[in-house]
């Protein structure tokens, strides 16, 4: 069978199963897993292409990796310091330490009883390896989609992921060399491997965006689009090859880059150019997932994959619920959490695979793991999808907690009327505050940091714990007694789901919604903003309004010139969304 026949075959089973699942309301996630367990059986048979597409497919988990680097800059990345070093170093080494000691406590028993225990200590290690690692690839689109990545347990769940990518390193180092323990490079060999890895993450973060923001500008001024994407995709994957080399994952690599490029002024440019590459090339990755699940294993082995793929979802789910909650994260966060990290991962498969080459664990056990951490990736959506539910049925406690949440919000704000709630208190929603206070303006200011919200009460700010994009909490804040909703931090997603709840259950509630630039200024419209306040927009008016006084021109006419640019602006952006 030719290539051009198989790229149908899943083009076709893509296009089908997606179309249907977003007609039934349920992530395009599902839709691609799916079409690659209809597949399956048919792509068994061209093995060949099969790998061949798979291997093409993890490009996909690269772009999704420099995508959260475009988000995750050096700064933020520091300020999660302790998700990704504290809650991640402690997850990696507990559950490779919990399957270590747990296939010592089986050895023991299976002795006791006079039976058979034939995984090794060193199978052992693989296997928690492989079970310590979560899908980045499902789990960050499913939080994106919900816009969740900036939610509490969304920085968890990110920085738990991030060290599981960078614990990646020792590992593939560690496996191949169990075979032959024996061998006293062991350490040496880990030692080059993690100090390689240190110097080239130094060597790109020690002025790194510098460089590459100077040569984008040279790239840029020879005004062609074709070029200037060329030169995105050699950085992204020329940085993964590098990082592939120096002993990192190539996502890693990728991630890397696209923190640099976070960096300089091409950030949303270079987003917008590469999302066709990201989406296309991680749906294909999906696809190959569910391809992985052999229909022939799990009918002769059903009952010894479910056991597999729940056994560990559960154990994973449970010890990473417990590790945020000894961290100081909230019941419901720490749980959810949890549910959102339990499943098996991609580099799960590559580790997997890399103990299976070198003799670790026996080949009939490989098959049915297989066949249970694609299980358990699959049940992942739905698991998020329930999230809310189970969290408030296995806790009690966060029941209480949000409804402490509520009850303080809405206590604070039941005494407020026509007031704006102010979605955010970063440097823009203090800034709106202080203008708010001046002019009497009576607001409720709503930001879902635990611990920013701590320091700006100390420090005299009146802002309340809450999530602006839960309706619950909108509402305890006086959302249909309001006068405007203002959305002072820039996430379209999250934007985007504030003007839905404000649309369906305050309708008569004005939402004005800051961005960085005008990308997404026609789609917020559309939604039902009804203003949007580009950051670049407002800033440029500002710049021209300085230089203008500077030069010489009186202050009347450089507010009259620039009254009538923002006029004209805001006049005519509506029509282009059909508005006006």
């Amino acid at each position: 069978m030719s290539s051009l026949e198989i790229a149908l075959i899943f083009l076709a089973a893509a296009v089908c199963t997606v179309v249907a699942f977003r007609l039934l309301h349920l992530p395009a996630v599902l839709g691609y897993l799916t079409a690659g367990i209809v597949i399956s059986p048919f792509a068994f048979s061209v093995a060949n292409q099969a790998a061949s597409l798979s291997y093409l497919a993890e490009f996909g988990v690269v772009f999704l990796m420099f995508v959260i680097g475009l988000e995750f800059n050096l700064p933020k990345l520091l300020n999660m310091r302790k998700e990704v070093f504290g809650l991640g170093t402690s997850q990696v080494l507990i559950t490779i330490l919990g399957a270590v000691l747990g296939n010592f406590v089986l050895m023991y028993v299976a002795t006791l009883v006079g039976a058979s225990w034939d995984i090794t200590w060193q199978a052992s290690l693989v296997l928690g390896a492989a079970l310590t690692m979560s899908s980045t690839a499902i789990v960050v689109k499913m939080m994106a989609d919900r816009a969740e990545l900036e939610s509490r347990h969304g920085r968890l769940v990110i920085g738990i992921l991030l060290f599981q990518d960078i614990a990646v390193v020792p590992l593939l180092v560690l496996i191949p060399s169990l075979s032959d323990i024996n061998d006293g490079n062991l350490l040496q060999m880990l030692a080059i491997a993690l100090a390689k890895g240190i110097a080239l993450v130094f060597l790109l973060l020690w002025g790194g965006h510098k460089v590459i923001g100077r040569w984008l500008k040279i790239v840029d001024r020879r005004k062609s689009d074709e070029l200037f994407l060329l030169n995105v995709l050699l950085l992204v994957l020329g940085f993964s090859w590098v990082s592939e080399h120096a002993g990192l994952s190539l996502a890693m690599g990728a991630f890397l880059v696209g923190m640099l490029i976070a960096e300089t002024d091409f950030k949303h440019r270079v987003e917008e150019d590469i999302k066709p590459f990201h989406d296309i090339l991680l749906g294909l990755f999906f696809i190959t997932i569910g391809m992985k699940l052999d229909w022939i294993v799990l009918g002769k082995n059903w009952h010894i994959v479910l056991m597999l793929a729940i056994v560990p979802v559960l154990a994973k789910g449970v010890l990473i619920a417990v590790i945020a909650r000894v961290f100081g994260a909230r019941g419901g966060v720490s749980i959810r959490t949890g549910i959102y990290l339990a499943q098996a991962g991609e580099f799960g498969f590559v580790l997997l695979t890399i103990g299976a080459d070198r003799a670790l664990i026996q080949t009939a056990w490989v098959s049915p793991i297989l066949a249970g951490m694609v299980l358990s990736m699959i049940a992942t959506p739905f698991l998020i999808m329930r999230s809310e539910a189970l969290v408030y049925r296995l806790s009690r406690s966060a029941w209480l907690e949000r409804s402490v949440e509520i009850t303080e919000l809405s206590k604070h704000a039941m005494k407020e009327a026509r007031h704006v709630i102010i979605c955010g208190f970063g440097r823009c929603g203090k800034n709106l505050a202080a203008l708010f206070e001046k002019e009497r303006i009576s607001f409720v200011a709503l930001d879902i940091n635990d611990d920013e919200v701590a320091k700006d009460r100390i420090a005299g700010y009146r802002v309340e714990l809450g999530d602006s994009t839960d309706l619950a909490c909108l509402v305890a804040a006086g959302l249909n007694r309001a006068s405007a909703v203002v959305v002072s931090y820039n996430d379209t997603a999250a934007a985007t789901k504030i003007i839905g709840l404000v649309k369906d259950h305050a309708g008569h509630v004005p939402v004005i919604v800051r961005t960085e630039d005008d990308r997404d200024y026609d789609t917020l419209l559309a939604a039902g903003a009804q203003s949007v306040v580009p950051d670049v927009f407002e800033g440029s008016l500002a710049l021209a309004s300085q230089t203008l006084l500077r030069v010489g021109v009186v202050a009347d006419r450089v507010e009259a010139l620039i009254r009538d640019e923002r006029r004209g602006y805001y006049d005519l952006r509506p029509q282009k969304s059909g508005e006006g």
